[in-house]
């Protein structure tokens, strides 16, 4: 006696063949998604030079024989990530450089160093500014517009935090002494290049940036962009007047870009700025930029601040014994005393 139902027992096996059956397609019509991304093996390496709306210039094959421009947009998969100047990454697509092509970053490489700033001392989310620098360029004037000490703590802050060697550019030395100004920064060693109005000390300079890759700082109308100006000829970076009411800089350069300098290495300039936040700062990473006060602070008792009238800091003691340089240390805790404060930073 046959199991199948009676109306399909001549059938056969017919009735349970579903190679004819419907299948819904999928309504957006494309492939499932899948976790695992391609491992883009054939990417090539390129420097950022340049971030403009989405847009990324990359210089591809880097002092190779078919070094090019190309420009290219993000993966998908880095549209959370800061892409920034000096940030080495892997491209795919048409990275000829050719007009019209467009090639796909789909990786960042790991950085060296990082320049970091808040919107403010109280905003702990950081915001990348350049990558891979080596060396921080702080460009202030002497005067027109006046120095500020203040603002000049917190890029050095940011410089010894990231783990960047700082270099203090002081323009318009005709216009005013800066020996009082520079007075503030003697315990720390700083190299200083000083220049007048309109004499830059390019001979001075370029020994120094030479096959570094240095980012240039400094607040609106202190000379910055004249600068970059004479060390790269043809740059063209936008320079501007300080407004005669308010003795402030009218911001000129509205873009950070990364520029060869003939003599080799690289100058990152970017725009100038009225305030620098360092929400995201922790007072140890500053201390890590002093080694020698960090080897005396290891025995200082938990939790000191290591600021002027910290109880038993380990600090004082070594400046009586004339172990520390007392400048170095004043310096070093005026630093401190920067970040502790918050507020605005002019």
């Amino acid at each position: 006696m046959s199991w199948l139902p009676p109306d399909e027992e001549d059938e056969g096996f017919d009735a349970w063949d579903e190679s004819d059956a419907r299948v819904r397609p999928n309504p957006k019509g494309n492939r499932p998604r899948t976790k695992q991304r391609p491992g883009h093996r054939d990417a090539l390496v390129g420097r950022v030079l340049a971030v403009d709306r989405g847009r990324y210039t990359v210089l591809v094959d880097e002092g190779g024989p078919t070094e090019r421009e190309a420009t290219a947009t993000r993966a998908a998969e880095l549209r959370r990530d800061a892409i920034v100047a000096g940030d080495r990454v892997d491209v795919v697509g048409d990275a000829s450089g050719e007009e019209g092509t467009l090639a796909r970053i789909v990786r960042i490489q790991p950085r060296a160093t990082l320049l970091r700033r808040s919107a403010d001392d109280s905003d702990e989310v950081e915001r990348v500014i350049v990558a891979n620098a080596d060396q921080l360029m702080v460009v202030v004037a002497a005067a027109d517009p006046e120095p500020r000490p203040r603002l000049v703590d917190r890029y050095l802050v940011a410089a010894y935090d990231a783990g960047i060697e700082p270099l203090l550019v002081v323009t318009k030395t005709d216009l005013a002494d800066p020996s009082v100004f520079l007075a503030d920064f003697a315990g720390l060693g700083l190299r200083v290049v000083t220049s007048a109005q309109r004499a830059v000390p390019r001979d001075e300079l370029v020994p120094l940036l030479r096959d570094r890759t240095t980012v240039a700082v400094g607040h609106s109308g202190v000379g910055k962009s004249t600068l970059v100006n004479v060390l790269v000829p043809g740059a063209g970076r936008a320079t501007g007047v300080v407004n005669t009411v308010t003795g402030r800089g009218r911001h000129t350069s509205s873009s950070t870009v990364s520029l060869r300098l003939p003599g080799g290495g690289w100058i990152i300039d970017t725009p100038g700025v009225r305030s620098f936040g360092l929400g995201h700062v922790r007072a140890e990473s500053i201390l890590e930029g002093f080694p020698d006060l960090a080897a005396v602070a290891a025995s200082c008792p938990r939790g000191c601040t290591h600021l002027l009238g910290s109880p038993d800091c380990g600090l004082d003691d070594a400046v009586a014994e004339r172990e520390l340089n007392p400048d170095r240390v004043d310096s070093f805790r005026r630093l401190l005393a920067s970040l502790a404060a918050g507020g605005p930073s002019w």
